[in-house]
């Protein structure tokens, strides 16, 4: 069963991720938004997810469902570290620093905000 529910939350949270990269968020003077956008989003609903699966645990089967599989699929850490590279190929350091920068520490802070109540 637990198969079933990451395969249907991945399916979900890769829908999330492509719709972000469709309503045109796509860069903004050559940031990666959208991916910036989706993995900051995916660390804000995994802590959130994680504090309610705290207050309810009996509810096990949400687990695999919304931690694994949505947030698995809605967070993209491969298309990150291409356009990482892309923008050291085009010699674009400072935006590589600051888009690495920028996404380990605010997502940190965004799985960070929920969890520290728990």
């Amino acid at each position: 069963m637990n198969y079933l529910l990451v395969f249907i939350g991945g399916g979900l949270g890769s829908l999330l991720r492509f719709g972000i990269g469709k309503i045109g968020l796509l860069k903004l003077l050559n940031f990666p938004l959208a991916s910036f956008i989706s993995n900051i989003a995916a660390c804000l609903l995994f802590g959130l997810f994680f504090l309610l699966l705290q207050k309810y645990p009996k509810n096990e089967w949400m687990s695999p469902l919304l931690l694994v599989g949505i947030c698995g699929g809605f967070s993209t850490f491969s298309t990150f570290s291409y356009e990482n590279v892309a923008l050291m190929q085009q010699g674009q350091f400072g935006l590589l620093v600051l888009n690495v920068i920028l996404s380990v520490a605010v997502g940190f802070f965004g799985v960070y905000l929920f969890i520290s109540k728990v």
